[in-house]
């Protein structure tokens, strides 16, 4: 008797965990500065952070981040 393998296909989602929160972060991307912000629970303090770094240094470009907790739930 030969081994079978039998595959089942299942319908999951994904969506945002409330209870795992987000962060928020900001990166000075102005050639050989490096600064940022650390990751924050309120997106204003990120915010308020690159605006201080701006007046401080001038740098006007930032990538920021968004980081959140998702959940996988199989659809039955």
């Amino acid at each position: 008797m030969s081994p079978r393998t039998v595959y089942r296909h299942v319908t999951h989602t994904i969506c945002h965990a409330p209870e795992g929160g987000i962060t928020y972060e900001a990166f000075c991307v102005t050639a050989g500065c490096g600064a940022e912000s650390g990751a924050h629970d309120e997106q204003e303090a990120a915010q308020d952070w690159a605006l201080r770094h701006t007046g401080r240094t001038g740098h006007d470009l930032f990538r920021r981040v968004f980081t959140d907790h998702a959940q996988v739930t199989r659809a039955e």
